[in-house]
């Protein structure tokens, strides 16, 4: 039945092509403004073509309500592809039957509603037989973070999505969601397919997905939609790269390339995903599929090179909840994964999420005659709970893997051999089992539009001019003003460079020294450098004096901006120094404020000194629904002398599990005298709440105050080791985690099965079952 509907779809889909091409007894008539389009609407007949003449049209509110027929629809296209933009607060809404959209292109705005293009225009008049192709919509973003809204929004019945490119949404809301709302809208049959959906930022909160089909209200609800031959590049929002949220849903011959989640079958029943391939490359929390609910086929599948664990695994199979509400987990039951192929994938996870809720396990379930092959790691299955109910069979796996103490997995010797279409298989004594897909998949080149750029904007530091500076009064300040995205500043002198004025960073920047000694910035406003939307910094090499600032509280060296940011920003910082920021209370280095997040925060090879305030205060989304202000932080071979705050507040709360981080690494650095200020509120020099992975390792701490850890969702990884603690506080966690973390007595390398680590040579306190204390308190 699914193929037959396929088919037609397929017919009607190219004589929709035809009709949009050719209308020899329709009209077509050019608008040049909302007036006159209107009023070709209005007089619209099957077969009419309405193009917007080239240009921009700013704050346009288009509503395309017409009724064509299958073998004459009405279209609305443009004069010429790729010259007319919709700015500004424009969007589309599509109403009636048998209507054509191509060729538009949204960009320089955003929604004034809840969705750019919407295939309706009320509750009661949907968008039936539609198709919207070869459009665009390039970071249309709402400037407010946490602002929701959808960009493309599909109600109605049998319509298609198709070869258009989007790119770049920043703010909170799926990218492309179907509905499900109405009974109008359910077995809609619609299709979706040959789309490029370009870069999606990690948002640092749920609400950050690709595809969502359905919700969880209507997740027992058959929706048929049909999602293939699509091109996701790197869209990392969250955890769920699609959410499947409705029954009978199929997705295949899709491309997932370094793309930090997974397509997960968060709820609905009956999904098929078959012949998807999954390219990690490497890259940080890269995962494949998630398997929960009933009935799921997952098969003929290619993964390669992925390293997400936990939720972000090659493949999850969950635990579900017993009489599960409708937003939680359903058991997994009678599903399979089957003829899949996994290459160089880290981690397999069984029975996933096991808690004291979700303790479901799957049941009827079948994993067989799928190849694993690893070439440096034994451990890819993690096993959390009772897997009687999977039943694997006719699995073969490379000889290193331990598959112990699971049955139906044959060793055998493999080879990785390239096929004609450039994938790398696993050849041996493998019969019919992995996968052997033949079909073309999708790459950028076959999928979105041909007509329209696509500009790569990740973040890079070093990639534009070199620009020398000279010592003086505000000639940083001309400088960095005449910046483009890239460029690289030189302070070449040695006498000071001394700003009466604020530096405002809208792009990614690098100052360093090109000096034989570190040039010193002093400055006499209250913030020294502001990192604006779009803005990154590098320093490198620097001294930073804070003895000119203005003799007030709350001075800042950096700032983020005090709106909402919905492009996230870099801070690198090497080989520097930052001193004097004592004027008055509260001095921090970087003082952050709510809505914005950082990728990545790197400090290395950096000395911080007499300090009333904090370096890192990453503490500002505190409403505790899972939002963070960074991903990563590093901290490597660094210093922090006479600090009255503290190095580190890291703070993420709530127990929402959509997100990756953050995470932490504290490696080879000096904390001496840092935590006892009379503000710092937390009595602590380091804190961390919520952070999902943290490495403190090969440190020391001097006359310190505490190290205060809250493990909260997720299976935290926190690990401390080979630290000295001299004359300093202890390592203080919350009750909850030890009880969560399953946390036995420590062993001699301090190391225990829930992946949960404290150690130190002296100052640890830590808690055995049987409640005794673990460490030595005080050196």
């Amino acid at each position: 039945m699914k193929d037959l509907i396929r088919i037609q779809m397929i017919i009607l889909a190219f004589a929709w092509s035809l009709n949009a091409c050719d209308h020899p007894s329709g009209h077509q008539v050019l608008v040049h403004d909302l007036m006159e389009f209107e009023k070709a609407v209005q007089a619209a007949q099957p077969g009419d073509v309405i193009s917007l003449a080239n240009g921009v049209w700013s704050d346009t509110e288009l509503l395309f309500e017409a009724n064509g027929t299958a073998e004459k629809p009405v279209t609305l296209t443009a004069e010429e592809k790729g010259r007319v933009f919709l700015e500004g607060a424009s969007n589309l809404r599509i109403a009636g039957e048998h209507l054509v959209v191509s060729g538009l292109v949204f960009r320089n705005g955003f929604t004034p509603t809840n969705e750019v293009i919407s295939f309706k225009k009320d509750k009661k008049n949907l968008a039936n037989h539609c198709r919207v192709s070869e459009c665009v919509i390039d970071n249309f973003s709402n400037p407010e973070r946490f602002e929701t809204d959808t960009w493309v929004a599909i109600y109605g019945k049998n319509n298609r999505f198709d070869h258009n490119y989007l790119t770049g949404k920043r703010n909170h809301g799926v990218t492309l969601a179907v509905r499900l709302n109405s009974e109008e809208s359910r077995e809609n049959d619609h299709l979706i397919d040959h789309n490029y959906f370009g870069p999606r930022p990690n948002l640092g909160a749920n609400g950050g997905e690709t595809l969502r089909i359905g919700t969880s209200h209507y997740s027992l609800t058959n929706s048929r939609t049909v999602v293939e031959y699509n091109y996701f590049d790197r869209c990392n929002g969250e955890h769920e790269i699609i959410s499947n949220k409705s029954c009978q849903n199929t997705y295949r011959d899709n491309t997932f390339f370094e793309c930090r989640g997974t397509l997960t079958m968060r709820h609905g029943n009956e999904t098929t995903v078959d012949g998807n391939f999954f390219f990690g490359n490497g890259k940080v929390n890269t995962g494949g599929i998630r398997i929960i609910n009933e009935k799921q086929t997952v098969t003929n599948n290619y993964f390669y090179d992925l390293t997400g664990y936990r939720f972000r695994g090659a493949l999850v199979i969950m635990n579900g909840v017993p009489n599960s509400p409708l937003n939680r987990y359903f058991q997994v039951k009678e599903s399979v994964a089957s003829n899949n192929t996994f290459i160089n994938c880290d981690h397999v996870q069984l029975c996933a999420g096991s808690d004291e809720e979700r303790s479901a396990v799957p049941v009827s379930t079948s994993v067989a005659n799928n190849v694993f092959y690893h070439e440096n790691k034994a451990d890819i299955f993690t096993i959390y709970d009772d897997i009687s109910g999977i039943n694997f069979e006719g699995n073969f796996s490379s000889p290193d893997i331990d598959t112990n103490p699971l049955t139906g997995i044959k060793s055998t010797p493999l080879k990785l051999v390239k096929n004609a279409s450039g994938l790398v298989m696993p050849h041996g004594q493998t019969g019919e089992a992995g996968t052997n897909r033949k079909a073309v998949r999708a790459t950028p080149e076959n999928t979105g539009v041909s007509w329209y750029p696509r500009v790569d904007e990740s973040i890079r530091f070093g990639v534009g001019s070199t620009v020398m500076v000279e010592p003086g009064m505000n000639t940083l300040y001309e400088a960095v003003r005449n910046t483009a995205p890239g460029d690289v500043l030189v302070l070449n002198g040695s006498a000071d460079y001394h700003l009466t004025k604020s530096l405002s960073i809208h792009h990614p920047l690098t100052i360093k020294s090109g000096a034989a000694s570190r040039p010193v910035i002093k400055f006499e406003k209250t913030t020294l450098f502001y990192i604006e939307n779009g803005g990154s910094l590098a320093l490198q090499g620097i001294i930073v004096d804070g003895s000119e600032s203005p003799d007030a509280p709350g001075n800042a060296v950096m700032s983020t901006s005090r709106y909402s940011m919905n492009k996230n920003y870099k801070l690198r910082i090497e080989d520097s120094e930052f001193k004097n920021l004592d004027i008055n209370h509260s001095f921090d280095v970087l003082k952050i404020y709510k809505n914005t997040f950082a990728d990545s925060i790197y400090l290395r090879n950096t000395a911080f000194s007499n300090i009333t305030g904090s370096v890192l205060a990453l503490d500002k989304e505190t409403d505790d629904i899972g939002i963070y202000n960074a991903e990563n932080v590093d901290i490597e071979n660094c210093t922090f002398s006479k600090i009255q705050g503290l190095v580190l507040d890291l703070y993420r709360g709530g127990k929402d599990e959509s997100t990756f981080g953050p995470i932490l690494t504290i490696n080879h650095c000096v904390f001496n005298e840092v935590g006892h200020g009379t503000r710092n509120r937390h009595d602590a020099a380091i804190r961390l709440h919520g952070a999902q992975v943290a490495y403190i390792k090969n440190s020391i701490f001097t006359k310190s105050n505490n190290i205060e850890l809250f493990l909260a969702v997720g299976e935290p990884i926190i690990s401390i080791t080979n630290c000295n603690f001299h004359e300093s506080g202890k390592i203080i966690a919350n009750d909850e985690a030890y009880q969560t973390s399953g946390l036995t007595r420590l062993k001699p390398d301090f190391e225990n099965t829930a992946g949960f680590a404290l150690a130190a040579s002296s100052g640890l306190i830590g808690k055995a079952d049987d409640g005794t204390d673990i460490g030595i308190i005080k050196n």
